[in-house]
C-alpha cells in the first residue's frame, strides 16, 4: 500500500513552480501530456506529490492537512519562501528533540514544516 498526498489547486504552475523550486521536486508526469494538464506527479527524493487542478479550489489555510519536509538547512530555504509566493509563520525554532523547525504555507495556504536534523540520531529510539 502507498498513500501520496494530493493538493487541489487552482493555479498548477504557481504550486509547481513553488514544490520543484523550494524542495528539488522533479516532474514524473503529467494527465494528459498536452494542454490542458489536470494532474502533475513528482517525486520528492524517495516521496511522491501530486498536484491536481481544482479550478473552483479556493486557496487557504484549511487546518487539516500538514505537509512536512525534512530538509538539509531550513535557513536556506526560509530564505526563499516569500519570492516563491509562500508565506513564513515565524522563525524556525531549535526543538528539544534535536530538529530545527520552521512553519510555512505554500501559495495556496497550505501548511508545511520545514524539518532539519540537528544532531544525528537525536528523536530515533
Amino acid at each position: 500500500m502507498a498513500i501520496q498526498p494530493i493538493i487541489n489547486t487552482p493555479d498548477l504552475d504557481r504550486l509547481l513552480n513553488f514544490y520543484t523550486t523550494l524542495f528539488g521536486a522533479v516532474e514524473k508526469f503529467r494527465i494528459p501530456d498536452g494542454d490542458p494538464t489536470f494532474f502533475i506527479g513528482l517525486q520528492i527524493d524517495d516521496a511522491e506529490l501530486g498536484l491536481v487542478v481544482g479550478r473552483d479550489a479556493e486557496a487557504g489555510p484549511t487546518g487539516r492537512v500538514l505537509l512536512s519536509f525534512d530538509v538539509e538547512n531550513v535557513d536556506a530555504l526560509l530564505d526563499q519562501v516569500e519570492a516563491l509566493g509562500g508565506r513564513v509563520q515565524g522563525p524556525p525554532n531549535d526543538m528539544p528533540w534535536g530538529q530545527r523547525v520552521a512553519h510555512v504555507f505554500d501559495p495556496d495556504g497550505n501548511a508545511v514544516n520545514l524539518t532539519q536534523q540537528l544532531r544525528p540520531g537525536a528523536g530515533e529510539g
